[in-house]
């Protein structure tokens, strides 16, 4: 090409150039919708609330009464297991659960573990298995630690170990069941059906729900849309149990499960905010669901995926760090470091259920999570932890998640 040729083309391109950023800045910008976000976390049409989440509150208090009879050596498997699976009919024998309410509900913990739209829909085998394994540790915690209440716990031998002034009861492992199952359902149950299921457009945009909720249509004998309810069930499973659910910050940690630990972590200043920031998601997506504009709709469902999942990783590299300070006691305070440990298993084992944003994939996979588990449990488990081994699963978490093990420690 001459030189000419070059000039030609080159006056050509910056031409063209010129126009298109000519004919983009003339072209008017579309308006944006206006988004009204209430204070609170409250919505109304035809002067009354659209916001329900009865389901969620039913299931975190059968989940709160399971935990607690944990530990109740005068509850038997099946009693536990009822409580976990509740399938026995209303007016039959067995009614394990203080309130009435929760004995007659046709709910249960055990249908909603492991059974979200995105993660478990197509995998039944994964999903079968983890229910299965709230089952064994239930029924563990029956035929090994209520066997052996009296007993001192001892490597491989399951009991009682001094945590201070309190007794801890747990397995050869060292392992306490009920925080497994306490802290495993904040994955297995709230986390997954909160964001792999409630969030996904694959259950607020299934069927006619969009076309439903632009044209304003109801459920039958109900005030809010099928979207708007999705929307609703998924924070329900964070600040449903709240005793003002509508402004659920004032009064953080009032149950035992994501609730808590959110307060915790929003508590360590290197995460301070984020429970706002969470609540401001919510918020701001459930208006844009008012609004009709499902793109905001959906960055905010980013947003409370990533922070929600960044909430489980923080609190697992926080008691596998506390577990590593207790193992330094040499055996002062085993109870202690081995309650932190059993802790930082159950939160380890949510691993499997969180979320990456703008993806379908959770954080872990449960090959991941299960090697990790591993590191905690093989040979004697506990009684055999290296705080080498802690330092490094930590560094593996908090790699994933992107912060620091000392900001997470504390």
């Amino acid at each position: 090409m001459s030189k000419i040729e070059l000039m030609r083309k080159n006056l050509l391109l910056c031409w063209v150039s010129s126009f298109i950023i000519l004919f983009t800045a003339c072209q008017e910008e579309e308006p944006e919708k206006s988004i009204v976000v209430p204070i609170s976390y409250t919505f109304e049409r035809a002067g009354k609330s659209t916001v329900s989440f009865d389901g969620q509150i039913t299931r975190i208090a059968m989940a709160s009464e399971l935990v607690s009879a944990m530990m109740d050596f005068n509850k038997t498997e099946a009693t536990l297991l009822e409580m976990y699976r509740n399938e026995t009919e209303t007016g039959q024998d067995v009614n394990p659960f203080s309130e009435e309410a929760l004995n007659g509900s046709p709910k249960s913990i055990k249908s909603k573990i492991a059974a979200s739209r995105d993660f478990f829909s197509s995998n039944s085998v994964e999903s079968a298995r983890v229910k299965n394994d709230f089952e064994i540790w239930i029924k563990a915690q029956v035929g090994e630690v209520f066997q052996n209440e009296n007993v001192l716990a001892a490597p491989g031998a399951p009991g009682q170990i001094a945590d201070g002034s309190s007794v801890r009861y747990i397995n050869g492992k060292g392992l306490e069941y009920n925080q497994a199952v306490n802290k495993g359902m904040i994955g297995a149950l709230m986390v997954d059906q909160m964001i792999n299921n409630y969030l996904s457009p694959s259950v607020l945009d299934e069927g006619e729900n969009r076309d439903n909720n632009d044209l304003g249509i109801t459920e039958e004998g109900k005030p809010y849309t099928t979207m708007e309810h999705k929307w609703d069930e998924a924070y329900g499973y964070l600040f449903g149990a709240s005793t003002n659910s509508a402004s659920p910050l004032v009064s953080l940690g009032e149950d035992d499960f994501l609730n808590k630990y959110l307060e915790r972590v929003d508590d360590d200043p290197d995460f301070a905010g984020i429970a706002q920031d969470i609540f401001n998601a919510f918020k701001v997506g459930r208006a844009a669901i008012v609004e009709r504009d499902y793109n905001l709709r959906d960055e905010q469902a980013e947003i409370i995926k990533g922070l929600v999942s960044r909430v489980i990783a923080v609190r697992a590299v926080y008691y596998l760090q506390q577990g590593k300070i207790g193992l330094r006691t040499d055996g002062v305070n085993l109870g202690g470091a081995f309650h932190d440990l059993s802790e930082g298993f159950g939160f380890v084992y949510s691993l499997r259920f969180t979320r990456q944003p703008e993806s379908n994939e959770p954080y872990f996979t449960r090959e991941e999570v299960d090697q990790l588990l591993n590191q905690l449990t093989k040979d004697n488990g506990f009684w055999d932890l290296k705080q080498e081994t802690l330092d490094q699963l930590s560094q593996d978490i908090s790699e994933r998640f992107d912060f620091r093990i000392s900001e997470a420690a504390e």
